[in-house]
């Protein structure tokens, strides 16, 4: 197991955000969580290079549910989906960001191509995606609606874009 907790990450309650490189790891604590009450919503993605619309997701994510999950993808994963110059910031150090923002309870990661595997492994109450997509094309919203969870669109109109901040970086 893999676990580090950032000191000054902070969730709201004061306590150090989770960071659960594996999260074959984190399954077994967020069941015992769920089963003491505790709502558990996920957002995930690459995250590769922060701008305001992660932000603006995250927070929203956020007030999904009690405890807010972000899953990244894995840097061969990324490489796979978006391509071999990518990502620009490593996982580990992806992570430590994504940590340190308000309202991040549990970081970990995923290697597969889609979310499925991860959100059929942690069973979120909550799966919350950005409004490039609707409640109907999230590709995983088949895996959620099968154990009893519900797909969540957050955040601000897609305006942004990492691909894009890279792009207009290199110019």
């Amino acid at each position: 197991m893999n676990h580090s907790e950032p000191s000054s990450a902070q969730t709201s309650a004061a306590e150090p955000v989770r960071v659960i490189a594996d999260y074959h790891d984190l399954a077994g604590e967020l069941r015992t969580l769920r089963e003491g009450g505790v709502t558990i919503a996920l957002a995930n993605g690459c995250f590769d290079v922060l701008h305001v619309g992660h932000l603006r997701l995250l927070a929203e994510a956020a007030t999904t549910a009690d405890l807010l999950v972000v899953a990244l993808n894995t840097d061969e994963s990324v490489a796979a989906n978006k391509g071999e110059k990518r990502p620009w910031v490593p996982l580990i150090e992806r992570m430590e960001i994504i940590a340190a923002l308000r309202g991040v309870d549990y970081v970990t990661s995923f290697a597969e191509s889609t979310a499925g595997p991860l959100l059929a492994a942690l069973r979120p109450d909550v799966h919350v995606k950005g409004t490039d997509w609707t409640a109907d094309t999230v590709p995983e919203k088949d895996v959620v609606m099968a154990y009893g969870g519900r797909v969540v669109i957050a955040g601000d109109p897609k305006t942004h874009a990492s691909t894009d901040l890279i792009e207009r970086m290199q110019s």
